[in-house]
């Protein structure tokens, strides 16, 4: 068990439609989708006991990774968010055009995996998932998901707008040992895709229903979905070597340069990050958690630990990531046509 939170680094809900407002007694997070699905999630349960401890309620507003990420760029002369949580490479983007402000929390001595402008909040793996009511069995590789059985009935999140999307083309990229055999890959499996989607977490209820069989997610997510949608199982097809791999895919969190309310904003970090919040992520989140003084023995820890057996862990060179997403972005495209 151990061994699997040293390998991790390290998220949905309600979507607030209403506009950001700052109020002494109210701090603002800006988050991807994953840590506030269904009742009683993590971020339900752990705002609910920060407003209790310290008398500020907490304003939620989510969408996908790279969404939450151009809300903040697109506010930029006129912060609304105080914190904000998104998957990378996009906390990364947020911090090199200057959205973060500089903050390093008590609990960043106990985590590794992040710097001065932001930490992994829950540890997490970029997986796929599939409809175990209609397919006996997982595709067993990448090669597999080509097959005409699934014409119309594969959708995966969008590069360069999902974190998750992302990490689908980074993950292809890998498993095929480089990026022309990539996208050639992507061109082909376009013929399944259903389309595009700015948004992950809602694809599982497509692969519950059976509308799709198989779509991308990631571990913790699907995990904390399954309650709700019984049909869904997560898998890793292999690629060309034969290898079923993952990659890390934490949730970060990082306070917002200008935040209305950065008090309350480092606050929240701080409680999100302490021991106690941390001590339910996976009991509560299915998710591991990022600090090395917190070691899970629940079911739930268990059943992380389980669905990785034989799964090989990489872990992308993020600065390299960001410096190609628009090149790497545009060649996707241009592979299929999206």
């Amino acid at each position: 068990m151990k061994s699997l939170v040293s390998a991790l680094l390290a998220g949905a809900a309600v979507v607030v439609a209403a506009p950001a407002f700052a109020a002494s007694d109210v701090v603002t997070i800006y988050s991807a989708d994953g840590l506030h699905d269904g009742k009683g999630s993590w971020f339900e349960t752990q705002f609910d006991a920060f407003t209790k401890a310290t008398g500020v309620k907490v304003q939620y507003v989510e969408a996908g990774s790279g969404g939450v990420v151009e809300r903040v760029a697109k506010e930029k002369s006129n912060p609304q968010a105080d914190v904000l949580v998104t998957l990378p490479p996009f906390i990364q983007r947020a911090e090199a055009e200057g959205l973060l402000q500089k903050f390093k929390p008590a609990a960043a001595d106990q985590i590794d995996g992040g710097d001065d402008s932001y930490q992994p909040v829950v540890s997490n793996y970029q997986n796929f998932i599939y409809d175990s009511a209609k397919l006996d069995a997982a595709p067993k590789t990448f090669a597999d998901l080509l097959d005409p059985k699934f014409k119309g009935k594969i959708q995966y999140s969008t590069p360069g707008q999902a974190g998750d999307g992302t990490a689908v083309m980074l993950q292809v990229i890998h498993a095929f040992g480089s990026k022309d055999a990539a996208f050639d890959y992507l061109k082909k499996l376009q013929d399944n895709n259903v389309g595009p989607s700015s948004s992950t977490g809602k694809l599982t209820a497509l692969v519950n229903k059976g509308e799709i069989f198989v779509a991308n997610g990631d571990l913790q997510m699907n995990m904390s979905q399954m309650a709700d949608n019984p049909n869904i199982k997560v898998f890793w097809p292999t690629g060309p070597d034969g290898v079923r791999s993952a990659m890390p895919l934490p949730y970060y969190v990082g306070l917002v340069a200008g935040a209305p309310d950065s008090d309350n904003g480092k606050k929240l970090i701080e409680f999100l990050l302490s021991k106690d919040a941390q001590s339910t992520v996976s009991s509560v989140a299915i998710g591991v958690p990022v600090r090395k003084d917190v070691t899970p023995n629940d079911t739930n820890f268990a059943k992380l630990s389980e669905a990785l057996k034989g799964v090989s862990v990489w872990q992308p060179d993020w600065t390299a990531v960001l410096k190609d997403l628009p090149d790497d972005v545009a060649r996707w495209k241009q592979a299929t046509g999206s």
